[in-house]
């Protein structure tokens, strides 16, 4: 429910989290992992679940706890007898895991409606998009001056460098932490953007303050609900943004309206992790729900569903062997397994309540630091009312999403028609002056004379709120990858980039890492120099 930079690295709660030298990690006999759990069922459990299921192969049992539905915040929720995404709704082509999922498991890609987007400021359209490229590009040469180019060339050569990651991983290499993740791909350039706010790194590209407040902010609003204070490697990573800048530069200067037709429903909710080339028409979502991502690779890794809150993890030694106890909670009462591999795939700041006790390690865990953002997903069945933005006439209201600029007497980040998860072949996005669906994201819960201020009159509404993002700082820790030998954290990755491209990214990681690990392979981890390594492989 969202594509940003990124919050940064440390030495890292050495004594806090502590991992034990790897020869601890896997057997001395060299045996297999008999049970592995995966305690999340959204797209980093279902994934990680897959990505185990491909490295340790067919006889290990995988068992995945999830407390609610599967999916986690890619979720639908139902209007008019129709399904409309509530979570993380875009994909992009280049994102590749996402990609090969969606291949894998036969599932169809949504058919997309076109519509213009416009940036208001509380009291007019200060930027507004038509059908006409050049008179687009004109006006934000006019307004901007080159600050759109430069921050193209800028987000372009991190993209390339962060896309080296898929040959990592189709090599077989792992990371024991975000940070030698990020190294890997950047080096200390990327280390460096996580310590920095997104806005003094555009500033020190020669970005303008202007092109700042009224295009970078209404993007970071939308995707992850906060402002340009975030690290700068979580912003860059935005795929509203990238979208943003490769609609006005990278797009074809002749697109016709049938191109316009290919183009994804909504900017909003972009939240492609490493898109950057690439046109429009790149960006998709999947027919019937991106959920659908989740179950499908549940059961293409043969795992098995226990619809259970997890209460406590607990380390359980056996002469030289390790297992991890989990105790938890079904409709039926409680009950406790044994496992060889446990991988948390849930946040566990307090603030979100994941319930999940530490329970007899040494020395203890202390709570990992940070908390989560609340974002609020309003779908509304009713009247836009456009005089708002100053259209009285709502027939000549031409904007399908409107994004807002960081203004203090505006309640929302973004309001914007959305289509339903199944289109038919004779579906066409509803004017203003219908009825139609609206997704409003706002910082808190809607007041009814708010609502009132959005739309004419309304048939229905409906609110989820979601803990979806960290709550971003550039002098924030990122958490560690291995909380103990054999016990992996994937959700430290959010705080480096919150996307579904990202925990799939995290997954594949955590996958290999575990194998490795177990295998005593410490060739596959933390290898420097992996683009000279890989070229001289090949």
């Amino acid at each position: 429910m969202g594509c940003s930079l990124l919050p940064l690295f440390v030495a890292v709660l050495a004594a806090r989290f502590v991992v034990a030298d790897p020869e601890e990690h896997g057997p001395v006999d060299g045996a297999p992992p008999s049970k592995i759990a995966v305690v999340g069922a959204g797209i980093g459990g279902s994934a990680t679940a897959h990505f185990l299921r491909q490295h340790f192969g067919p006889e290990v049992q995988v068992d995945v706890f999830e407390k609610g539905e599967v999916g986690g915040r890619l979720a639908t929720v139902t209007v008019n007898h129709n399904d409309y995404e509530s979570g993380g709704s875009i994909i992009h082509s280049l994102n590749l895991h996402m990609q090969e999922f969606v291949k894998q498991l036969g599932l169809k890609y949504r058919r997309n409606v076109a519509g213009k987007m416009a940036v208001f400021n509380g009291e007019e359209m200060i930027l507004e998009e038509t059908d006409w490229y050049l008179l687009d590009l004109f006006r934000l040469w006019w307004r901007y001056g080159i600050s759109f180019i430069r921050l193209q060339m800028w987000v372009e050569e991190i993209m390339e460098k962060f896309m080296r990651i898929y040959k990592y991983q189709a090599h077989g290499y792992a990371f024991s932490s975000v940070e030698e993740l990020l190294d890997s791909l950047g080096g200390s350039g990327f280390i460096n953007m996580t310590r920095r706010p997104l806005s003094d790194s555009l500033l020190e590209l020669g970005v303008s303050q202007r092109f700042i407040d009224e295009v970078i902010a209404p993007v970071m609003r939308i995707n992850y609900g906060q402002n340009v204070s975030i690290p700068a490697f979580v912003g860059q990573l935005s795929g509203k943004m990238q979208a943003a800048v490769e609609e006005e530069v990278k797009g074809r200067k002749e697109r016709t309206r049938e191109e316009k037709r290919c183009r994804v429903e909504s900017r909003r909710g972009r939240q492609g992790a490493v898109s950057l080339a690439g046109a429009q028409n790149n960006l998709w979502a999947v027919e019937g729900g991106n959920k659908l991502v989740c179950s499908g690779l549940l059961k293409m890794a043969s795992a098995n569903l226990l619809e259970a809150q997890v209460n406590s993890i607990s380390p359980i030694h056996s002469g030289e062997g390790l297992q991890y106890q989990l105790s938890f909670t079904t409709a039926t009462g409680t009950a406790s397994e044994l496992y060889d591999i446990v991988v948390l795939a849930t946040p566990l700041q307090a603030s979100v309540g994941s319930g999940v006790q530490f329970q007899g390690f040494t020395p203890p865990f202390d709570e990992l630091p940070g908390s989560y953002h609340s974002t609020v997903a309003t779908i509304v069945h009713g009247y836009l009312n456009t005089s708002f933005f100053g259209f009285p006439d709502p027939r000549l209201f031409p904007f399908a999403s409107v994004l807002t600029t960081d203004t203090p007497d505006l309640f929302f980040n973004s309001v914007a028609s959305v289509c339903p998860v199944n289109i038919s072949a004779g579906f066409r996005r509803k004017q203003p002056q219908e009825a139609g669906v609206y997704k409003v994201f706002s910082p808190q819960l809607l007041e009814k004379f708010q609502l009132k201020t959005l739309f004419r009159s309304y048939y229905s509404v409906q609110v989820t709120e979601w803990q979806a993002y960290p709550r971003y700082s550039s002098s924030q820790r990122l958490p560690p990858v291995e909380l103990h030998p054999n016990l992996y954290y994937l959700n430290g990755i959010e705080w480096a980039g919150s996307a579904m491209e990202m925990s799939s990214v995290a997954a594949k990681n955590i996958a290999l890492l575990a194998y490795h690990r177990w295998n005593r392979q410490t060739d596959m981890v933390d290898q420097r120099d992996l683009v000279h390594r890989i070229k001289t492989e090949l």
